[in-house]
């Protein structure tokens, strides 16, 4: 049996994978979709990037998992990779699901040109990244039940958490690792996860969606993360 490990990127908690999960159990695995600090039903808690590293951790180690394949989604692919290294062999794979990838000493804001203006609205919000509105979720293959369901239940995203460096105690590059690419949002992966692809054999998948799968394609993002696992 596999135990999935599921993170959702800013704004969202452990509920974004909620018709995800139900796939994944019926396959007869263990699923433990996580809050990060400060987010959902965690709004308020302070966190850090490396506290998100931690709560990843702990689930892990607390619960004794073992075969474990932690899911990383968008911004939470930074903690998701560094705690992939952190848990040893109780790691089975890494699925990044259209994920940033850590880069040790750089922040989530020194991931692209786009940084600068996260980075304005952080400091522009009191130290929060404040959630997307409906008409920024246009072209992602969702319905409008859909963002609805998005706009309702994001959360503003702390700000320490991407402007705060990743740490990498170990090679990203050696870990069992794949990365899911979603159309819609990208034809493409990004450089740095191209050159993984290329050079450290990381297995590569496409979803034809777009950045939020578990909302606009939940069945075939679980049999996505099934096929992973089975590699």
């Amino acid at each position: 049996m596999t135990d999935f490990v599921l993170v959702a990127g800013a704004w969202l908690g452990a509920w974004a994978w909620d018709e995800v999960v139900p796939g994944l159990r019926a396959a007869g695995h263990g699923v433990h979709p996580l809050t990060l600090t400060g987010l959902a039903e965690r709004r308020g808690e302070p966190a850090g990037q490396q506290t998100h590293v931690q709560d990843v951790v702990d689930l892990v180690t607390a619960r004794d998992l073992r075969e474990v394949v932690l899911v990383g989604h968008s911004y939470s692919g930074i903690p998701v990779g560094q705690a992939a290294d952190r848990i040893g062999d109780r790691l089975a794979r890494l699925v990044l699901v259209g994920g940033n990838v850590p880069v040790d000493g750089q922040a989530f804001v020194d991931a692209g040109p786009w940084g600068v203006a996260v980075a304005e609205a952080i400091g522009a919000n009191d130290g929060f990244w404040p959630p997307p509105a409906a008409a920024d979720f246009a072209g992602q293959g969702l319905t409008g039940e859909q963002i609805a369901r998005l706009v309702a239940g994001s959360t503003p995203h702390p700000g320490d958490t991407l402007t705060q460096p990743a740490a990498l105690t170990g090679r990203l590059a050696a870990l069992p690792a794949t990365y899911l690419t979603c159309l819609l949002d990208s034809p493409e992966p990004p450089p740095a996860v191209a050159a993984l692809v290329r050079d450290a054999g990381w297995h590569h998948a496409t979803l034809d969606t777009g950045h939020w799968p578990m909302f606009s394609r939940p069945a075939d993002l679980a049999e996505a993360l099934l096929a992973a696992a089975a590699r």
